[in-house]
């Protein structure tokens, strides 16, 4: 999942030659660099690449402006819905083409929808039933149940019906895609004839760099023209000639994944005194640098959806009292429990997120035994052992937690990797997702917040702030509210509208 990561020899090379750093926008010719942490799994959205629209090669029917309202792409306008919710029918964008010449049809994206039930992000999708194209131009969605969030979910990008070559992604987007070099990058080339009218940047590269400083090194000596870093690796930037950085509200959050199934983490006085041990807002001010806000919960409270009752406070010592309660009392050593908290070894963030949390854990008898690993170590043992996760979406509840929180998910891959199980979340889930009434779905998802808050399903630690680092001066840079993020969403999600500033 992450890159390799650069020689120290190497790093120190770049660091010394960071103050020469060129610190312009690159010419319309040349490529403009983007440094992400976490490579991409696929680049074919049927098997779950960027689904909420952060590609560049690919459009949807629908798309998101920067206050996250959604508005037509290949479609000519929002669908058409039955009074009961079971059909959507959108007239599509005529004169679209894909990038090898064939003209964007209904059968695309009959062909998308049908394929991507049987993907790893299926279940997003399970509400549809069919899609038929009625005619060239018209296709219908018919639901098995009604299903609030469908249109939200029509920003997946739509591929050619039949797919397209492995490795040779063919979308309808700005870019067209060149190569992908696994490890390093991926490069593509402005789309001409985009239907949207062709980007000014003519050339994109998203290089994969794991870990924040060698992102920061690199960037600073020219090599990247832009990218994310946590707020203490970007503050070197702020004030920096030709550089800019922003700093953009989002619903990603960082908190302590618990394995259900082992006897320490599956205890909730454990859980409960370790949310009652850290100190969240000394992790905004030190570690976040204020960039941030604490987190108790899975829904941001800059949403309309969040439960203003989910909260929490700071107490070690009615934390010690918990313990006491349950038995868990202090050895020779004072120690109470001990678990191991893994997190990636080239994230910063999570790493400093993660001594916080042994250190304030040790204040009540906890032993926190972390672990820096990659993620293709991190990944086999989550059943087993806690880990520092991130995840988090500013728009429809639905996304994400039904896939996080649902026992029928439990296991698979970083869907509920720790195997939580509670039958009240999983009927709150499903109504929030069945319900057309926004009355009923508001109060299915408060129910939600409140059950997993109980359960202590997640410690969550804190919203993050989304810091960018940007070359140059660009028009057309709109900031919107992030979600966690790990294809060119976010700030880039327009970067093809964007122009260099006169």
């Amino acid at each position: 999942m992450l890159s390799r990561l650069w020689p120290a020899a190497l790093v120190a090379v770049l660091a010394l030659t960071a103050c020469s750093a060129p610190s312009t926008a690159p010419a319309a010719d040349d490529a403009f660099v983007i440094a992400i942490s976490s490579e991409f799994e696929t680049l074919d959205p049927v098997k779950g690449y960027a689904p909420d629209g952060g590609s560049m090669m690919f459009d949807g029917l629908m798309t998101r402006s920067a206050d996250l309202t959604l508005r037509p792409a290949l479609a000519t306008a929002p669908p058409v819905v039955s009074a009961d919710g079971l059909s959507a029918v959108f007239t599509l964008r005529q004169g679209v083409r894909f990038h090898d010449g064939r003209p964007l049809t209904a059968k695309d994206v009959a062909y998308t929808y049908t394929s991507v039930k049987g993907s790893p992000i299926g279940g997003d999708y399970e509400a549809i039933d069919t899609v038929t194209a009625k005619d060239d131009h018209t296709v219908e969605f018919r639901l098995k149940h009604a299903y609030a969030p469908l249109t939200q979910r029509t920003t997946l990008g739509i591929v050619p019906e039949g797919g397209f070559p492995a490795g040779k992604p063919i979308g309808t987007g700005p870019y067209t895609f060149v190569s992908w070099t696994p490890g390093d990058k991926v490069v593509m080339t402005a789309n001409k004839d985009y239907w949207g009218g062709a980007p000014a940047i003519g050339r994109v590269v998203v290089a994969f760099a794991a870990d924040d400083n060698v992102r920061a090194t690199r960037l600073a000596a020219g090599e990247f023209d832009a990218t994310i870093l946590p707020p203490k690796a970007a503050a070197r930037f702020e004030n920096q000639r030709g550089l800019k950085v922003y700093k953009v509200d989002s619903a990603d959050y960082r908190g302590i994944m618990w394995p259900f199934k082992q006897k320490v983490t599956g205890d909730v006085a454990i859980r409960k005194a370790m949310s009652l041990a850290i100190d969240r807002q000394a992790m905004v001010d030190t570690i976040l640098a204020g960039a941030g806000k604490p987190a108790y919960g899975p829904v941001s409270p800059d949403t309309v959806w969040h439960n203003p009752s989910v909260t929490g406070r700071t107490d070690p010592e009615a934390a010690r009292k918990l313990l006491d309660e349950a038995g868990h009392k202090p050895g020779p050593d004072g120690i109470r429990a001990s678990f191991t908290l893994m997190y990636p070894a080239g994230d910063s963030l999570r790493k400093e997120l993660s001594l916080a949390v042994a250190s304030d854990a040790k204040k009540i008898g906890i032993d926190v035994k972390l672990a820096g690993l990659d993620w293709d170590a991190i990944e086999p043992r989550m059943a087993r052992d806690a880990l520092m996760m991130g995840y988090g979406s500013p728009y429809d509840p639905d996304y994400v937690n039904f896939e996080l929180f649902h026992s029928k998910f439990a296991g698979q891959g970083f869907f509920n990797p720790g195997h939580y199980d509670n039958p009240k979340v999983d009927a709150a889930l499903e109504k929030g997702r069945a319900s057309t009434d926004q009355a009923v779905r508001r109060q299915a998802y408060q129910d939600f917040q409140q059950l997993v808050h109980d359960d202590e399903a997640w410690t969550y630690l804190a919203f993050l702030k989304h810091v960018y680092v940007i070359r140059g001066d660009y028009q057309g840079v709109t900031p919107s509210v992030d979600a966690h993020e790990h294809a060119t969403g976010g700030l880039f999600r327009d970067l093809h509208t964007w122009k260099p500033a006169a």
